[in-house]
């Protein structure tokens, strides 16, 4: 890169030993010479040929060459008549010298280059990242030379800052929001979409499925020595079974497939290994588990520093038991996600965001240098400095500044008061904060357990709840002597005890000054506490935790600068010990941070220097401060055997070989001198590794200045996953000795090996308990070796401190909070000292002048330092005073909304002020590129800009310099402004009018977890009936009344349903409290769903409601545009279906007009559509030919190619209904899944191009009129008293098969078969308007939909489809995922800046709202009494491939690697982003012959029994592939078989005539000589009432929609599946068996292969209740 832009080459950089030519791939240069090559051009020298080795430019002039140090170019002189010439021959010809000289080539401007390698863990930030950056600048003086890049280097050299931090310190704890709202994820649909393709996966350790990752497990278990299979962590079995950890997240490892879990097996595995041995479980490490195990390293090179940090990988963390989330990426980056404007970007997106190719503190630091290089080099030449890094420190020597207010400490003089009686009254508390606490890791992020029954362990106190154990997916409990007990809801519940225990925690603590002084005397202050008592311990957090609660204190610099010092108080269990040993009460412990801060520097954890406990029942309560350690002599002797942690790991004598021959070999220079040192342990197993002894008895434990014993038998304890290295010896508690344990305490950063520790506790953590401490090198295993029984301890000496007491300082501060007046006050702070006053204001107040400063604190650097001093002064005052006294709104989760007025000048949500218009977006084609192109005026758009600054906020911070002041103001008509606009945007004129808006304030902390069960539909069966007359004998069934009753009641506007709509604005700063508003309108429903079963009746049912309302719909219809018609919109192969159950069910609707495609209007008069009963037509209208121009030239006129709206090809926004892709990254190569195009702007453009078109031209067509004789009018000039929508499912879900819609070519051999785009319909039905009246198509009473699968399995279907059915709003509907389909780059960007995140109560509204209009709008029944007496039989008959079919299979695996090529390989191997092409893979196993000859074999076979020589059969298959075409051969190729096929270029209507032959009985000879079998794509599967004739029915291929990759939805095929069942078993089935056969074709020696998978995924029970939605 240098060389091409210096247009310079150093040749002796070149040539046969050049570094990049050793390095190139071979076949990197295949067809091109690896000589740079030059012709003669029009007297000059030009570069013809260019090897990778060489950074010169195709076409560059060569200048000539410089001599070394010379800037004079000498011209080449050109060997002779040759017409080319290579480098070497050139420089021999002329005598140049190669070490010497360089290549030199023309160039208008010079520019000269430096680069360097960085690192970002020299900059800060604990991630291994390495990149080159590159120094490019214009010398002044023409000068090759320059030397200014000297000086950038240096610069750059001079800014690193090693890491501080290691990565724990950059991962948000569990309770954050942030961290909440993913684990919700993972427990709502996506995690369970996910969930159910792990549960479907067969057993990935199988050999005969050689699946290209597993070769890497078994080549890694085998070379570090793991038993082949050892599962120790997981557990994992085939079909999703597991059992994890129980500090795992048990819904993120639902998530994870088999190849994931093997490898966290194996990395713990490889943790234990090592000489040092680690436990992954208690030690940090950091894995990338999307990588294969042969490519990740179990350990990083340097302790708490990550590998590098790719957006798409998925790392894990064990030790503390999930993964590594996108906003945490950021952070790693240098990136601080907390001052960006971000909306509800998912984890996959934050990822993203983070980049791969350098941290933001890198990339400061290299732009600083190259801003400040030319002064440093002025600076140097006016120095007497040689050495620029020497100036460079001198410049930056600088007298000491004065101190700012800001970072001075002021010492408190004030009155005190002890906290003696606070720890009594928190040590009455223990009891409730144990109850209260954290009981199982599902409630680590906040939530409560719905479980109220608690499992424990009564040796380690392991406890978790019922609900996350389970013998298919759940913790591991089996090894733990498990003790159940009830905690209700009601004790378990933390709200209640956070609230009382912030009502008596003070805001700010100090230390007397006297005791510090006491702590600092011990060890000439060893501890470093000196100056602690001139902090201010203010109020940091509360957190709960496993059976206990902790309130931490912090001392800062400055007030809000770094801690200096920490002070925490643990309430509840103050130890952790066996159940029979529990101890309850107050804990505080004082750590000093200055040993982090002062050299000489401590790194890693610091214990505390000073503790006090007070236990529940006692009134005294003792400092104690650690004194310097002891050393003693224990004998310590083991007895018995057990497994040690290595063997039950799993590693075998190959892993101890390993390490010895390590030792001799690679690194036998560092052994020798670690054996010197005496380390040798930290190298070499020991002889007996595999032992452990059962029992340690520990002889004369009584020590000096000790007044435990620590003698007596410890006896070691089964349980698993809960101590370090499994290893736990306890010696059981006594009337004379407490219970001790025996433990080894881990090295968390891994600095160095863990070490044996004696402890009153059985954590680790809980170092103020440890009481004595063995060298490193002692192993559990040497009590069973004689020579190794006598140990030296260093033994803890806590002493009395006399003088030390915990403060609260009585300051002038206090805190009002009105509770009666009405205005805008909130709360407020008085008493405010003038410098802290001056502090918070002086960012918005530089001049100091003002009285009054409104702070401004919504966004921006400046107002995030503004809110870190508001949150150290204001916000546990105003906790607490709002914990003990209240606001003037309750914050409890129950509390009642605030009804509003709305203001007397505008109507709730029509404020311009609070929501500025947006810009109009305009339409304009660009001639030169034949598109057209939609933009907004710049003008516009910053007005916007600046009308959005100046937008009123929710809250106002107010500092008066006068008062010493603080108040924040609340102003909820902001927040129902938003809440109100957000419901009747673009709904119609007026709707602003029936709008009411309540508010309420809330606290992050009480907001329940929203519901996530899967929606269900209920039954009619509570409803009267309605009846209704058909023809002949034909009567309703009672269940089909009942279903008339409720549609009826929809149509009749009786059924109410309250559409609602909140908009959520935290207040800035840390008190997690949030305004919230919530609009609602009363309305009427307008539409409704018929789910019932398959064959329940639904046409009947829509025909009976026709009947019901025809007198009233005739007696409204005239011109120019009310029809009398209901219009029935569906699949293209049913309108004759419709036609003849309407004619078989009655003779009240005679005049029925049946759409085919466009030539049907040319028949169709005005007249004919106002006195129409019924019209159908297909759902696929707008995609036939000519009926856009049809569209087009009534509109304007017009036929001109630009005017006529175009279909949109793709599917737009991908509907992401899984984890993976959204939550968890897909793969490292691509997170999203194939969910992330870079067409997909196009895309959207095309669709919104479409929709603004199609809209125009169909209000242009309603402005018109038309005679009634005139004919061929589009159907979107009527007004119809009804719609019906059949199958309404498929034009709401957004199935995988329209992503390849762009590959239109059917008969080739990579693109799918194009059978329908599902968009058309949608576009018809006007999915995104959201004002009814200018939709495509207009009713007057309703509009129902019918399916007997509505796949409602998220949210966002079921908004979708309130939506559709009548306008019924829902909530978050204004921002639902369908408007992203045709948003412009601009309004995406700005969606995501507006849009608020959404918090627990909007997205718990969110689910409510969905169940609630599904149990009013919608409704299932089932038909057992139709069915009655009819079986339906599945069978699945499988055949095996030959062997060349094998060969033909493998090979149609498009970009697989060769070696992982395999029977095994699954559709989810396919990388669509890399260029997979799954397609060729479906089409290959669609066409194989043993499949064709186990059809004809299976038709042959139902043919030839008896009774069924004259039966007709339907084949089932998917048209994506070409699947139906194949099975037609195979047909058509069998003499006296035959088949019936049509594909995508049969005419509707004949499709139509086909169908009928297999849906009534043969009459005349020509039906008889017809063929028996009918070849039917999925895509017709739907609505077809085929079971008069049909009894035997066979899947061809089992369906997979996708192209690869995570890109599926099984729950949308088995949901086809199901319907093409339905075709045949169904009410009405002359037969009392159905048949189903599936063709099930295995590999060629029975390896399970793709029908194996699909057919297992596609009956999944889970998946098919999910696709059915039925309450039972």
């Amino acid at each position: 890169m240098s060389e091409y832009i210096t247009g310079r080459v150093k040749l002796s950089t070149v040539g046969d030993n050049d570094k990049i030519k050793k390095t190139q791939t071979a076949g990197a240069m295949k067809g091109k010479s690896d000589h740079l090559v030059f012709i003669r051009k029009d007297g000059q020298i030009v570069v013809e040929n260019v090897p990778a080795q060489y950074g010169v430019r195709c076409g560059a002039v060569v200048s000539g060459y410089a001599k070394d140090g010379s800037a004079t170019t000498h011209k080449f002189k050109w060997p002779g008549d040759e017409s080319t010439c290579t480098l070497d021959k050139l420089i021999s010809h002329n005598g140049v010298d190669k070490k010497t000289a360089t290549l030199v080539l023309e160039s208008d401007v010079v520019y000269c280059t430096k680069w360097r390698k960085v690192d970002t863990k020299k900059f800060g930030l604990p991630q291994t990242r390495q990149r080159v950056y590159m120094f490019v600048w214009q010398p002044d003086d023409g000068n090759f030379d320059d030397d200014l890049g000297d000086y950038w280097n240096t610069i750059v050299e001079y800014l690193q800052s090693p890491v501080r931090h290691s990565l724990e310190s950059f991962i948000l704890s569990n309770d954050h929001d942030i961290i909440r709202v993913f684990r919700e994820a993972l427990n709502g649909p996506p995690g369970r979409v996910t969930n159910r393709a792990v549960n479907q996966a067969p057993d990935f350790w199988e050999g005969r499925t050689q699946a290209g990752d597993l070769k890497h497990n078994k080549i890694a278990r085998e070379r570090l020595g793991i038993e082949d299979r050892s599962r120790s962590q997981t557990q994992w079995r085939p079909f999703g079974e597991m059992q994890i950890p129980p500090h795992y997240w048990l819904e993120y490892f639902k998530c994870q497939n088999q190849r994931e879990l093997d490898m966290v097996d194996i990395l713990h595995s490889s943790a234990a290994r090592d000489a040092e041995c680690h436990d992954s479980n208690f030690a940090s490490f950091f894995w990338n588990i999307s990588q294969n195990v042969s490519k990740e390293k179990h350990r990083g090179a340097v302790s708490g520093v990550a590998g590098c940090i790719s957006p798409g990988g998925e790392f894990f963390l064990p030790h503390t038991g999930r993964p590594l989330l996108g906003c945490e990426k950021l952070l790693l980056q240098g990136i601080p996600y907390f001052r960006l404007l971000l909306g509800n970007e998912t984890e996959v997106q934050l990822g993203d965001m983070a980049g791969n190719a350098m941290s933001l503190s890198v990339v400061n630091a290299t732009m600083m240098a190259a801003m400040m290089c030319k002064q440093l080099r002025r600076d140097h030449i006016a120095s007497a400095n040689t050495d620029i890094m020497g100036t460079l420190k001198d410049i930056n020597t600088t007298k000491k500044k004065p101190s700012l207010k800001s970072d001075s400490v002021a010492k408190f003089e004030g009155e005190t008061t002890d906290t003696e009686t606070l720890f009594a009254e928190l040590s009455k508390l223990s009891n409730e904060a144990a109850e209260s606490s954290i009981k199982c890791t599902c409630e680590t992020s906040g939530k409560t357990s719905s479980s109220e029954n608690f499992l424990r362990c009564r040796d380690c106190s392991m406890s978790c709840c019922r609900d996350c154990v389970h013998t298919k997916q759940g913790y591991q409990v089996s090894s733990h002597d498990i003790n159940e007990h009830i905690l209700t809801n009601e004790v378990h519940a933390h709200e209640k005890f956070e609230t009382k225990l912030r009502s008596i925690m003070p805001a700010n603590l100090i230390l007397s000054r006297d005791g510090v002084d006491e702590i600092a005397a011990i060890g000439k202050d060893k501890h470093r506490v000196a100056g602690l008592s001139e902090f201010m311990f203010s109020l940091h957090r509360m957190k709960r935790e496993r059976n206990k609660w902790v309130v931490v204190y912090y001392a800062r610099e400055g007030g809000i600068g770094e801690a200096v010092g920490e002070f925490k108080i643990t309430i509840g269990e103050v130890e952790s010990r066996s159940q029979a040993a529990t101890i309850l009460g107050v804990q505080g412990e004082l750590t000093s941070f200055f040993p982090a801060k002062k050299d000489p520097l401590i790194y890693g954890r610091i214990r505390p220097c000073a503790r006090l406990r007070l236990l529940e029942g006692e009134s005294k309560m003792t400092w104690l401060v650690k004194e310097t350690e002891s050393t003693t002599s224990l004998s310590i002797v083991g007895s018995g055997t057990t497994p040690s942690f290595r063997v039950q790991v799993g590693l075998t004598d190959e892993a101890a070989e390993a390490m010895v021959k390590n030792s001799k070999d690679a690194q036998a220079k560092s052994f020798n001198a670690a054996s010197k040192r005496g380390e040798e342990r930290r190298w070499l197993y020991a002889k007996n590794w595999k032992e452990w002894p059962e029992e340690v008895t520990i002889e004369d434990g009584m020590m000096d200045d000790c007044d435990v014993n620590l003698g007596g038998k410890y006896v070691r304890v089964g349980c698993l996953h809960t101590f370090n290295q499994n290893a736990c010896w306890i010696r059981r508690r006594t009337d004379s000795a407490p219970e001790l344990y025996f433990l080894i305490k881990p090295d968390v950063s891994r600095n160095g090996p863990g070490s044996a520790i004696i402890s009153s506790s059985s954590c680790h953590d809980d170092v103020c308990s440890i009481i004595a401490t063995l060298p490193w090198q002692w192993q559990p295993c040497d009590a069973l070796e004689e020579k190794f029984h006598h140990v030296k301890v260093a033994v803890c000496h806590w002493s009395p401190l006399k003088k030390l007491k915990c403060l609260v300082p009585k300051t002038n501060l206090s805190v009002d909070a009105p509770k009666e007046d009405d205005s805008a006050i909130l709360i407020k702070m008085n008493g405010i000292s003038e410098h802290d006053m001056d502090d918070i204001c002086c960012r918005d107040d530089e001049s100091g002048s003002r009285n009054k400063v409104v702070l401004k604190v919504h966004s921006g650097s400046k107002a995030q330092q503004t809110v870190r001093r508001y949150n150290v002064l204001c916000v546990a005052p105003f906790l607490q005073h709002a914990a003990e006294k209240g606001l003037k709104y309750d914050l409890e989760p129950n509390a009642s909304w605030i009804q509003m007025n709305h203001p007397s000048n505008v109507y709730f949500g029509c404020c311009n002020d609070t929501i500025p218009p947006r810009p109009q977006e305009h339409w304009t084609y660009d001639e030169e590129r034949e598109e057209w192109v939609r933009s907004s005026e710049m003008e516009a758009s910053r007005q916007y800009c600046l009308a959005l600054q100046k937008a009123p906020q929710c809250f106002d911070f107010i500092a008066d310099r006068k008062e010493g002041s603080l108040t924040v103001t609340c102003n909820p008509q902001v927040a129902a402004h938003r809440a109100a606009f957000a419901l009747i945007e673009g709904r119609g004129d007026m709707m602003e009018r029936d709008v009411s808006v309540e508010y309420r304030l809330l606290s992050s902390s009480n907001q329940a977890d929203p519901v996530l069960n899967r929606f269900r539909l209920h039954n009619c069966q509570n409803l009267p009936e309605t009846s209704v007359t058909l023809k002949g004998q034909f009567d309703l069934y009672e269940r089909q009344k009942k279903a008339v009753t409720k549609m009826l009641e929809v149509e009749n506007r009786k059924v109410s349903f309250q559409e609602i709509e909140m908009f959520e604005a935290p207040m800035p700063g840390k008190t997690g409290w949030s305004l919230n508003a919530k609009a609602s309108r009363a309305t009427q429903l307008r539409g409704g769903v018929i789910a019932d079963a398959i064959g329940a009746g639904k046409t009947v049912i829509s025909i009976a409601i026709i009947l019901k309302g025809i007198a009233d719909a005739r007696s409204k219809r005239g011109e120019p545009r009310k029809s009398s018609a209901t219009l029935v919109v569906v699949p293209p192969a049913l309108i004759s279906q419709w036609r003849d159950e309407i004619k078989k069910f009655t003779d009240e609707l005679p005049n029925v007009l049946c759409i085919y495609d466009d030539s049907s209007f040319n028949d169709i008069t005005v007249t004919m559509m106002l006195e129409a009963d019924v019209v159908i037509c297909p759902v696929d209208l707008l995609e036939a030919k000519k009926y856009m121009t049809r569209v087009t030239r009534v509109a304007t006129g017009s036929t001109r190619d630009i005017d006529i709206p175009k279909v949109p090809t793709s599917t737009g926004q991908i509907e992401k209904t899984g984890a993976k892709g959204v939550w968890i990254p897909a793969t490292s190569q691509d997170p999203y899944g194939g969910a992330n195009n870079s067409n997909n702007q196009k895309r959207r453009n095309e669709a919104a191009r479409f929709t603004y078109l199609y809209h125009q031209h169909i209000n242009a067509i309603r402005q018109k009129s038309f005679d009634g004789d005139e004919k061929g009018i589009p159907l979107e000039y009527f007004e119809y008293e009804r719609v019906f929508v059949d199958e309404i499912h498929e034009c709401l879900c957004t199935t995988k098969d329209e992503l390849s819609e762009a590959k239109k070519n059917s008969n080739d051999d990579t693109g799918f078969h194009k059978e329908k785009n599902r968009r058309a319909g949608r576009e018809f039905l006007g999915i995104t308007t959201k004002n009814p009246s200018q939709r495509p198509l207009v009713f007057r009473k309703a509009i129902f939909g019918l399916t007997a699968t509505p796949l409602l399995d998220s949210t966002n279907r079921v908004i979708e489809l309130a939506n559709l059915m009548g306008n019924a709003y829902i909530i978050t509907l204004s921002s639902h995922w369908r408007e992203l389909e045709r948003e412009s780059c601009r309004n995406i960007f700005l969606d995501n800046l507006l849009e608020p995140k959404q918090s627990r109560e909007i997205r718990k509204n969110i689910y409510a709202k969905c169940q609630d209009y599904l149990d009013l709008a919608c409704c299932k029944n089932k038909n057992e009494e139709d069915m009655e007496g009819i079986v339906l039989v599945e069978k699945t008959s499988k055949i095996r491939m030959s062997e060349e079919e094998g060969e033909d299979y493998k090979r149609s695996q498009s970009g697989i690697s060769p070696e992982s090529k395999g029977f095994g390989i699954a559709p989810e191997d396919f990388d669509p982003t890399a260029g997979h092409d799954v397609s060729k893979f479906l089409k290959q196993n669609a066409r194989l012959a043993s499949r064709g000859e186990m059809l004809v074999k299976l038709c042959k076979q139902i043919l030839s029994e008896e009774g069924n020589e004259r039966t007709k059969i339907v084949v089932f298959a998917d048209g994506r592939i070409g699947a139906g075409r194949v099975a037609a051969e195979f047909l058509s190729n069998e003499v006296g078989l035959g088949c019936t096929f049509f594909d995508k270029d049969t005419a509707v209507e004949e499709k139509n005539k086909m169908l009928s032959w297999y849906q009534y009985a043969d009459v005349t000879e020509e039906d008889k000589k017809r063929p028996r079998v009918l070849v039917l794509e999925f895509a017709h599967a739907a609505g077809l009432n085929l079971q008069a004739e049909c009894s035997n029915m066979i899947l061809f291929t089992p369906l997979y929609i996708g192209d690869g990759g995570t890109t599926s939805d099984p729950i949308a095929d088995a949901s086809t599946e199901l319907q093409a069942m339905g075709r045949v078993f169904r009410p009405g089935q002359a037969k009392s068996k159905v048949n189903v056969y599936r063709i099930h074709v295995e590999g060629p020696n029975g390896e399970e292969c793709l029908d194996g998978k699909l057919i297992r995924r596609n009956t999944d029970k889970e998946t098919i209740e999910m696709a059915v939605n039925a309450d039972d």
